[in-house]
């Protein structure tokens, strides 16, 4: 196995005590992460609409940041609890110390868009405009859209000692209105929805490349007088609430998981607030107004100039102007997975070795989904079992287990109704499902079922014969084609053997957590994980080359952080490629002087999590659904496989290698918790590791 060209090593020195302060706050630090996001948009070498994409991705990750991890701290804070995880600071300083940064990242997203991108997109005829931009035409047609398609939803709700405040639902958009009573003088709050069953953005016209487009809160703004008959608009300010979308079931007490989930739904929607978005513009005594009533607290009021809810620019990244948006790409169907015109059966084919897949780079349609879709037609197929936490509306996986189930052959589906926000979606896949006749489970009381995995059970001769899928990312063929992911397809017995068992723990009693080729949370993947780090160490004390390489999503369990730092003290050379949260201070003398944190992002969302040790020159290769995180590790069943197949580790061997090298464009983290961008210049090129990577699989 070849390896990258080391540092050279460092004279080791005494280590430092572990100190309180040895991680960065997880919550800055996933600010930090959405800051790198914005970067993104702010980088002109870009196409344009995958920049205004960015700035949306920038607005939806912020509005989940506040519906989860801001709502978990104002948990705390008003239940007393203290602080969670590695942060020792107390949640009502976290607060702050979030709504100072929030403020800040807003504001520089927002003039980035109002500034830049904005005008930009003038100047490409793509036009966002403000009414006192249309023509009299236009005017017209835009009142007549209102009459025919607005007017009829909208309920003015007053609010008045016969009108209390209304319920505000969550990420809504809302005007704040006050009028006067000509008569009486007397002012008058009300406050109007604006709909969300319409486009955000009205086309006001299209003509060849070009397409003007209007804000559908600037077309009830300025009709607001029909809502209001024979009173005067005084002011309106748009604003938006962001609630607690974190749900708690209680799985001891309440015997059916799919009633109490949706009972939770419809609670979710009455969350308290924990965000505010205002128009920069309110006047004080409407802001006031909504403080009061919302009941939040001037820390979680969040000043915004410009337009809100900058995540609805997807509508307009859909337009039509392709010279502005990255090149499209079709993903390459594996090596292994071509033959010719013929379709090859996939389990021949397993039979020959191991496939590593890496999306989207592989074709999901042409491997994993293929894969499902054979085993459901396959008439040798007895049994298909898999686990589902996320998936498309239109899921032809789904489908596959249908058409199997119709065709009689078990099938067990594992279904997690708790993955976040996609709970009414899931619920409605089981039920979907079971009226196919496919036996559908929850998992395990207490725990999120994460793991990404299949087992096919085919009946080959007389001999039972098992073929695997375990994965990093979900069976999702449209993300499949956004996120970075791996998975790998397996006939191994001892694979076939370890998932046989992991089903049967999650449809039955059993307790197993010893397994052959898998790592199990959440009783074996941190163990695992921290006696491999303590081999490196081993070796490092002994003189022996020592290496630690982790690729994941976010990495904040202190066990995990606290065994690399003892991994550096003894001079062990650990890289670390996260592309969200890091908790761990890299580069620290006597502390984490051996450690390099490294974030890529790019044009798809780097989402696999692989683990390298290197084992005295016969490194260790995992893939898997678990990053070191304490719900991964902790309260949920996630699953590594280790990856033997020669040619899938020097393929993990390349990667890694390649996400470390220097060549390539990336974010490196210091050790005071900048992050520092290295771009290419003229004086020093690099590369785009995304781009390098679809360029190597598709020419082959």
């Amino acid at each position: 196995m070849s390896t990258a060209p080391r540092r050279p090593a460092r004279r080791r020195k005494e280590p430092v005590p572990l100190t309180d302060d040895r991680y960065f706050n997880r919550e800055l630090s996933w600010l930090d992460f959405n800051a790198r996001v914005l970067a993104l948009a702010e980088d002109e070498r870009v196409p344009l609409l995958e920049r205004m994409k960015f700035l949306a991705i920038f607005a939806q990750n912020l509005d989940e940041f506040f519906m989860v991890r801001v709502a978990g701290l104002h948990r705390r804070l008003q239940t007393g609890l203290p602080a969670r995880g590695a942060d020792q600071l107390p949640p009502r300083a976290q607060l702050e110390l979030v709504a100072e940064r929030a403020a800040a990242l807003v504001a520089r997203h927002a003039a980035l868009f109002a500034e830049v991108i904005r005008p930009q997109l003038d100047a490409s005829g793509i036009k966002i405009l403000s009414w006192s931009e249309l023509d009299r035409s236009e005017h017209e047609r835009m009142r007549a859209y209102f009459h025919d398609r607005i007017f009829p939803v909208l309920t003015p709700l007053a609010v008045d000692p016969a009108h209390p405040f209304p319920y505000i639902s969550g990420l809504s958009l809302n005007l704040a209105a006050v009028v006067r009573d000509p008569e009486t003088g007397q002012e008058l709050f009300a406050r109007v929805k604006v709909p969300n069953n319409v486009p955000r953005f009205v086309t006001v016209g299209a003509e060849g490349k070009n397409v003007r487009f209007l804000p559908i809160e600037e077309v009830i703004a300025n009709q607001l007088h029909h809502l209001f008959s024979g009173m005067q608009v005084v002011e309106h300010h748009l604003f938006r609430v962001t609630r607690n979308a974190d749900l708690e079931i209680d799985e001891e007490r309440d015997e059916d998981l799919i009633e109490a989930m949706e009972r939770e739904l419809a609670r979710r929607r009455f969350g308290p607030p924990v965000r505010l978005e205002v128009a920069a513009s309110i006047s004080d005594h409407v802001l006031e107004t909504l403080v009061e009533e919302l009941d939040v607290d001037q820390h979680d009021v969040l000043r915004v100039p410009g337009l809100l809810d900058l995540s609805r620019l997807f509508q307009i990244h859909e337009v039509d102007r392709p010279e502005l948006k990255d090149p499209t790409f079709v993903p390459a169907t594996h090596p292994r997975l071509l033959d010719g015109e013929k379709t090859r059966s996939v389990f021949n084919i397993l039979r020959d070795g191991d496939i590593l897949v890496h999306h989207p780079y592989h074709s999901f349609s042409t491997s994993v989904q293929r894969f499902i879709e054979q085993a459901a037609a396959d008439p040798l197929v007895l049994a298909i079992k898999q686990t589902l936490y996320r998936t498309s509306g239109d899921s032809p996986v789904v489908d596959a287990l249908i058409t199997a189930a119709e065709a009689g052959k078990q099938v067990v589906v594992l279904v997690e109704v708790k993955a976040r926000f996609d709970e009414e979606a899931n619920i409605g896949w089981a039920r979907k499902l079971e009226r196919a006749g496919c036996h559908v489970v929850y998992g395990l009381v207490g725990l999120k079922t994460h793991c990404k995995t299949a087992l096919v059970v085919r009946e080959e001769s007389g001999q039972i014969r098992r073929y695997c899928h375990i994965g990093t990312g979900n069976y999702h063929p449209k993300t499949a084609r956004l996120y970075e992911d791996l998975g790998l397809l397996t006939a191994d017995p001892q694979v076939g053997a370890d998932l046989t068992d992991l089903f049967n723990t999650l449809t039955g009693y059993s307790r197993q957590t010893a397994y052959r080729r898998l790592l199990v949370a959440p009783h074996g993947i941190r163990s695992g994980i921290l006696e491999r780090i303590d081999r490196e160490i081993e070796h490092a004390r002994n003189d022996v080359p020592a290496l630690i390489q982790i690729k994941a999503n976010s990495l904040v369990d202190e066990r995990v952080v606290d065994a690399l730092y003892r991994a550096s003290q003894a001079g062990v050379k650990v890289d670390l490629i996260i592309r969200g949260m890091c908790t761990l201070k890299p580069g620290v003398p006597g502390l984490s002087e051996n450690i390099r944190v490294r974030s890529i992002l790019g044009r798809f969302l780097e989402h696999s999590r692989v683990f390298r040790f290197g084992n005295d020159g016969d490194a260790e290769f995992w893939i898997g659904s678990a990053d070191p995180m304490h719900r991964n590790l902790d309260a949920r069943v996630e699953a590594l496989i280790q990856v033997t197949d020669p040619v899938a580790r020097a393929e993990l061997d390349y990667l890694l290698s390649e996400s470390m090298s220097d060549q390539h464009e990336a974010f490196d983290l210091n050790s005071d918790g900048r992050w520092e961008r290295r771009v290419s210049t003229p004086e020093r090129p690099l590369t785009d590791l995304q781009q390098s990577l679809l360029q190597r699989v598709i020419s082959g």
